[in-house]
């Protein structure tokens, strides 16, 4: 045994990780079955930027518990990941949302004026 698998997890840190990891996983598949099945880009935009970041912040404090419990300190390393998929998914979605905004009214859609 190396020493990472110091040995099995108190059952409550299992359960914890268990149904982090097991909600993570459900928000990052309810994001991605909405961008299958939503009909336009600007409905279809938003399932997979909340599941994403819903599911990213899951599966990186079931991560955080694992590996705190395992090894007996704090591990905040993942919180990093968390911290930069937050700060990164609503700016790119924001790119994303103008340049189609741009391009719809480039073809005269059926989109809002411009403003100012």
């Amino acid at each position: 045994m190396t020493d990472w698998m110091a040995g099995p997890l108190p059952t409550l840190a299992e359960i914890l990780t268990a149904v982090l990891a097991v909600a993570g996983a459900a928000f990052a598949a309810i994001g991605s079955f909405g961008l299958v099945r939503l009909p336009t880009f600007f409905r279809r935009i938003h399932a997979p930027t909340l599941g994403s970041t819903l599911g990213t912040w899951c599966i990186t404090l079931a991560t955080t518990v694992y590996f705190s419990v395992q090894d007996g300190h704090l591990f905040l390393h993942a919180l990093l990941i968390a911290f930069f998929v937050a700060l990164s998914a609503p700016v790119m979605t924001i790119f994303l949302m103008r340049a189609a905004l741009f391009r719809e009214r480039q073809k005269d859609g059926d989109v809002p004026p411009e403003r100012g």
